[in-house]
């Protein structure tokens, strides 16, 4: 990913924008931060409306730490397969992204703050390689504060964040518009 020109989001913001989140253990929903994130937003919204989550597993869990998910080399794993940290057709898990990354926003985002439910984006070395993957924190972790994008606040389902292990389906992700 690195030397790749980064992506502009073609995905408009409302301003209003928020997730339902259908996994395999339940749903979760996230108000997004459009004002805060707004690249990160956009990135999450436009692959969402691709349909790009669709049947991803999560494939990190780090217990008080965060659940990692949106890696497309798990899209033909089994959820057995990524539980067991096999590589897939398609490379390791946790390698893969969308074929572009998006800018860094974690030093402009005033509301950048890692609490329990925080939902953000994970990248490599690079503060500029966001791509898909993206983590729910469990439990705050104020020490990624300075290096990763938060982009959303769980609104309902941190019971079923706390519920998602490696293997689990995300099953659709649709954007939603709060009145």
């Amino acid at each position: 990913m690195f030397g790749q020109k980064l992506h502009q989001p073609d995905y408009q913001l409302a301003g209003d924008e928020g997730a339902v989140i259908t996994t395999s253990k339940g749903t979760i929903k996230v108000k997004l931060d459009t004002v805060g994130a707004p690249i990160h937003a956009a990135n999450f919204c436009e692959l969402a409306t691709m349909g790009f989550y669709d049947g991803l597993k999560f494939h990190r869990y780090v217990p008080g730490f965060v659940i990692q998910g949106g890696c497309p080399n798990t899209r033909d794993m089994t959820p057995e397969q990524v539980a067991a940290g096999e590589p897939g057709p398609d490379g390791m898990p946790g390698t893969g992204g969308p074929g572009w990354c998006i800018k860094g926003e974690f030093a402009t985002n005033p509301n950048n703050s890692h609490v329990d439910g925080a939902l953000a984006m994970a990248r490599s070395m690079n503060p500029d390689s966001a791509g898909s993957q993206f983590y729910f924190c469990l439990g705050a972790q104020h020490n990624l504060d300075s290096g990763y994008t938060v982009f959303g606040t769980t609104l309902e389902g941190l019971d079923v964040i706390r519920r998602l292990r490696a293997g689990d389906v995300i099953e659709h992700v649709e954007i939603i518009h709060e009145a």
